[in-house]
């Protein structure tokens, strides 16, 4: 079994090779969404994505806690038979966990933090006792403009931490540029 971390920028062909990659290991996938249809363009978005996977995937979606679902999938029979298990995205899934409104209060920022990161390694022990593949998908955020908002520059620093994470706890990563991967590890 073999865990693998794609990221990259926007519309990099992320999903795309993750996708391809998931086919090469197996044809019984589950698809782990952490989208959420909040307006008319992401639920177009998430639409397409839909439509693109094979009939023969199941699809759960679960916004902000990965933990419980990977618990379930390693513990009920039902997901018996499964190859391959593929996330798309932890950047949706950090910015599942931020207010909807900007907070002044950076210590309420700290217990945002330490709750989101409890999460992740929490997420990262049931993926490692699990006995199946799992992709998981990302974007790159931190190579652009630091954010003009205090809000912005949280999610930016949440998700490169959250990436560090999860790369350093895969056996392979890889970035996505205009389509090609790069091998990273």
């Amino acid at each position: 079994m073999k865990s693998i971390f794609i990221t990259g920028g926007a519309r990099s062909g992320k999903s795309r090779f993750a996708e391809k990659q998931a086919l090469k290991r197996g044809n019984k996938i589950i698809y782990i969404a952490t989208a959420q249809a909040l307006d008319e363009e992401m639920a177009h978005r998430i639409s397409i994505h839909k439509k693109r996977r094979p009939d023969n995937w199941l699809t759960v979606e679960e916004p902000r806690y990965l933990s419980k679902v990977l618990d379930e999938i390693g513990t009920d029979e039902k997901y018996n038979g499964y190859d391959t298990i593929l996330i798309d995205c932890m950047a949706l899934l950090v910015s599942n966990w931020l207010p909807l409104e900007s907070v002044e209060d950076t210590k309420s920022w700290d217990r945002l933090r330490a709750d989101l990161l409890d999460e992740i390694k929490a997420m990262i022990e049931k993926m490692r006792a699990i006995h199946k593949n799992i992709i998981i998908v990302s974007n790159e955020v931190g190579l652009g403009l630091v954010p003009e908002y205090p809000l912005g520059r949280l999610y930016r620093d949440l998700l490169g931490e959250v990436n560090q994470i999860v790369a350093a706890a895969v056996d392979e990563a890889v970035f996505m540029v205009s389509g090609l991967p790069i091998k990273l590890k």
